[in-house]
């Protein structure tokens, strides 16, 4: 099982953002952005700093991928 990041990718290019933009906006390191590129694993309190700027929901932001 995996959760991936790819539908807050999707979103970055439907609102036309990029990844530099989003990392300033919600106050998040370069690695918490490689992190979401490679779906590895961010905190909750990601997530919702993530919501928050986008706002979004998480699902919004990740889907559930099983083996």
């Amino acid at each position: 099982m995996m959760i991936s990041y790819k539908p807050l990718l999707k979103l970055l290019i439907d609102r036309n953002l990029k990844k530099g933009e989003l990392m300033e906006l919600a106050k998040v390191s370069k690695a918490t952005i490689a992190r979401l590129n490679t779906n590895k694993y961010v905190s909750l309190e990601v997530i919702d700093k993530l919501c928050a700027v986008l706002n979004c929901q998480p699902g919004d932001l990740i889907e559930y991928i099983p083996d």
